[in-house]
């Protein structure tokens, strides 16, 4: 089983940012970083190669990035993409989350907590 899920509406939705930015070949990264009101946030970008720590994962035809210490805090998170009347979003869906913030934008797991930041 793999390490997180990324559902076809947020594949879809990758893939076609990457090719709009001539980046058809690329990966989505998907990372854990410290900061934040709660200690941690997660960070996306694209990449042109996996570095030397990555686990490179599969979704619907989206290369997708995963660095392999942060596979313990990402364990059966899955990312989606809703589209709403407001526009549209990712979505990160994290079962090891404990907390997280009141503005939504950092969390915490029981095992790791972070480096919170002042809000």
């Amino acid at each position: 089983m793999a390490v997180i899920n990324v559902t076809e509406a947020a594949a879809y939705e990758v893939k076609d940012m990457l090719e709009k930015n001539d980046m058809a070949d690329g990966y989505l990264k998907l990372k854990v970083q410290g900061g934040g009101c709660t200690g941690l946030t997660y960070g996306m970008s694209a990449e042109n190669e996996p570095a030397d720590n990555d686990e490179c994962l599969e979704f619907h035809g989206l290369k997708v990035l995963v660095d392999k210490g942060d596979k313990p805090v990402l364990e059966g998170t899955t990312i989606d993409f809703k589209q709403s009347l407001m526009g549209g979003g990712f979505q990160i869906d994290n079962p090891n989350a404990i907390a997280s913030c009141g503005c939504g934008s950092s969390f915490r797991t029981a095992k790791v907590a972070g480096t919170p930041e002042d809000c």
